[in-house]
């Protein structure tokens, strides 16, 4: 089984992300005999932004990257992805990566009746993070975006594993990390 680790948090070791994200993997490789483990740092890594030449494949090198990513995604029974909310969405570098994975052909086509997602088959665990409160609310455009943007690519089996309302106090933040901690899913012997 395959596990691909995402993390896009600018904060380093002070990510509550990037610490949920690694407690969630280290709950798999727990869990999981032989569960072969890829990371994939995109603060430390980024991918560049999508733009004309990436899109036309002008770098070789660029584009050699970009199907890199993509196949690593498409090998991946489970992705766990550390999200933490900037701005009310996503890091750009988390968006990038997105930008790579969502191929027409590869993880969705159109056909006569819609968009019809080609990457399901796998479990996909957000560790998503923000510092004041938002599920539920208009000013949430992270999760709503995340869990529209797996699916649309056939991805049925999403969790969020969440922590919020980090900024609101030392002890908010150690309460919602300890209810998130508590929170991480079971691992199942086979992705979805």
């Amino acid at each position: 089984m395959k596990l691909l680790h995402i993390d896009s948090s600018a904060l380093g070791a002070n990510s509550a992300s990037r610490e949920l994200s690694a407690a969630i993997v280290a709950r798999w490789k727990a869990d999981v005999p032989g569960l072969s483990v890829q990371y994939r740092d995109l603060d430390s890594d980024p991918l560049p932004h999508l733009d004309g030449n990436g899109l036309a494949k002008a770098d070789p090198a660029r584009a050699a990257e970009s199907e890199n990513v993509l196949q690593q995604f498409l090998d991946a029974d489970v992705v766990v992805v550390g999200a933490p909310m900037y701005n009310f969405s996503i890091p750009s570098t988390l968006k990038a990566w997105i930008d790579r994975i969502a191929v027409a052909g590869k993880t969705f086509r159109y056909t006569e009746d819609g968009p019809e997602g080609l990457a399901g088959g796998k479990r996909v665990v957000i560790a998503s993070t923000r510092g004041g409160l938002h599920a539920d609310a208009p000013s949430d455009f992270q999760e709503p975006y995340l869990k529209f943007i797996f699916g649309f690519m056939g991805v049925r089996d999403l969790e969020f594993v969440r922590a919020e309302g980090l900024n609101l106090s030392p002890q908010h933040r150690s309460d919602a990390l300890a209810v998130a901690h508590a929170a991480i899913g079971e691992p199942v012997a086979e992705a979805a």
